[in-house]
């Protein structure tokens, strides 16, 4: 996920040269063994400095983003984690203020202002546990059934903060995108 996400930001805002990681490693504690090396490897290709932003107060949100923000060509990446969405608001609002372009995995983050998101498809994740369900109803042994991995991705781009950022979104970017908010 890492690869993709430096990937988009880069499409998007070239001149982004470090991204801070933001997360709460209390109720984010699988970042660093789950996200962290793909964002390393990535970072190396796009030649981008990551700084890993651990945050576990909403004070802490204020201190990391207005930290980061005072380094030219930064951008955020804001991690899978409920403290992330629970603060989502906040968050957006200071990316914005501060012009940051920030990527995120949820479609949420974007209908609020942020710049753009990619990542599991929820609902379809729903869907497909729907019908794990059912066939568990229909008698069929939970522990027979295969674990699933996410199989559909979305990626979510708001043009609107886009041009209020001052970037030019290119055209198979655009024509990539499953949803773009004007």
């Amino acid at each position: 996920m890492g690869g993709k996400w430096l990937q988009l930001l880069e499409e998007i805002a070239p001149g982004v040269t470090q991204v801070g990681l933001l997360f709460n490693p209390q109720t984010a504690p699988y970042v660093p063994r789950y996200y962290l090396g793909s964002f390393e490897t990535a970072a190396r290709q796009y030649q981008v400095a990551l700084v890993t932003l651990s945050v576990r107060s909403p004070a802490a949100i204020q201190n990391a983003i207005d930290g980061l923000a005072q380094r030219a060509g930064s951008g955020l990446a804001v991690m899978p984690d409920s403290f992330g969405l629970m603060h989502r608001d906040p968050i957006v609002r200071l990316a914005i203020e501060h012009h940051l372009p920030m990527i995120s995995p949820y479609r949420s983050y974007v209908q609020s202002g942020a710049l753009l998101s990619y990542g599991i498809d929820i609902p379809d994740l729903f869907g497909r546990a729907a019908l794990y369900a059912d066939r568990i109803l229909k008698g069929e042994k939970p522990g027979d059934l295969p674990v699933q991995q996410p199989t559909k991705y979305e990626f979510v781009l708001n043009l609107k903060t886009a041009k209020a950022f001052g970037l030019t979104v290119p055209q198979s970017t655009l024509a990539r995108a499953d949803e773009v908010i004007e």
